[in-house]
């Protein structure tokens, strides 16, 4: 039974610290329930050399995602896709995957119909079968859930747990797209609720529209690693932001890490309008989230095996956990990286 003494605002827990807070006593019974809670999925054992893999999600109209800006047929595709990204963490493929919806009396058939067809592209895109759900009604907005099952052998498994002292740190694509994408869109929206007959200005922005408003899961990289023989020793998908993902792995394997700012990969547009908006591009790659590409660590002698590849890129190295996770600057200064991405719970940055 959990136990709350006082009366404390989920405000001042966090998204994180309410799923500690709930699930930090789970104790799992059955032999088959080989991971619980506490990575991006929940593994299943299936037969000797399978697993299956489950995660799930929900987002809510005014926490998640703004109508205002946010075509159906865009969000549909993003609550499949930002799944699909959980079971790649795993180093896993995405098979099933199962939407329930709370819908409220404003939004007719043909809107439903709209936020189904993207889910469907996305379901076609990947190879994903939709297999079921529920819908129900709903007093106010719109609220998505989504539950995707995947499966991987066991030995292929990669937990955020499995990172050794020296481990080179590495990520997938580029990031900080999505958040700038974000901020883009919100200034816009202003300017079109509060000017009358005036219209948003988003052409020559598509890259970072598209990261925040169609973000893809990186389900090559585990065909990627299969082929050039490289089994990562941990993993996660960047969902919160690159220093908060980091600190996940970080407590999970018990290190700390050094990250290098010159290493890490941002797109020229990502640069370009986060200085458009006063801001540092590498505070927007670490604390904006929403650009589902993967972090994960190697073994420092994989590295000839990566070496090269356009789709992977190095950024640092995992320390021991004394040394604390620090990023050393492009000006060789170390600074203390701390977990300022998105919380649902907070409605901001944490």
């Amino acid at each position: 039974m959990l136990e709350n003494q006082a009366r404390i605002p989920i405000s001042e827990l966090g998204e994180f610290g309410l799923i500690r807070h709930l699930t930090e006593n789970i104790q799992l019974k059955h032999e088959n329930s080989i991971k619980g809670v506490g990575d991006d999925a929940a593994v299943i054992g299936n037969t000797a050399d399978m697993v299956t893999v489950v995660s799930t999600d929900m987002l809510t109209e005014g926490v998640h995602f703004d109508l205002t800006y946010v075509p159906l047929k865009h969000l549909g595709y993003k609550v499949a896709t930002v799944n699909f990204s959980d079971i790649c963490a795993m180093n896993a493929k995405p098979k099933q995957l199962l939407i329930s919806i709370a819908v409220s009396s404003r939004f007719p058939v043909d809107a439903i119909e709209e936020l189904y067809s993207g889910i469907l592209l996305a379901c076609e895109r990947y190879q994903v079968d939709l297999v079921g759900g529920d819908t129900t009604s709903s007093k106010s907005g719109l609220t998505i859930s989504a539950t995707i099952i995947g499966e991987a052998k066991k030995e292929k498994l990669t937990y955020r747990n499995g990172a050794k002292e020296k481990d080179l740190i590495c990520v997938t694509g580029d990031l900080g797209g999505a958040y700038v994408g974000l901020l883009l869109l919100e200034r816009e929206k202003g300017v079109f609720t509060t000017s009358e007959g005036v219209q948003p200005e988003l052409e020559g922005n598509d890259y970072i529209l598209e990261r925040q408003l169609k973000p893809e899961a990186r389900i090559d990289m585990p065909i990627i690693f299969e082929q050039i023989g490289v089994l990562p020793t941990s993993m996660i998908d960047i969902s919160d932001g690159l220093a908060s993902e980091l600190m996940h792995i970080c407590t999970q394997s018990g290190l700390g890490a050094q990250l290098y700012e010159e290493k890490i990969p941002i797109d020229p547009m990502t640069y370009d309008r986060a200085r458009q908006f006063n801001l540092d591009p590498t505070t927007c790659a670490l604390n904006g989230g929403e650009d589902y590409e993967l972090l994960f660590t190697i073994n420092a002698d994989d590295f000839e095996k990566i070496k090269g590849n356009p789709d992977i890129t190095v950024i640092g190295y995992m320390t021991d956990k004394n040394s604390g996770v620090n990023l050393i600057s492009k000006s060789n200064t170390s600074h203390p990286i701390t977990a300022q991405g998105w919380d649902a719970m907070k409605g901001s940055a944490q």
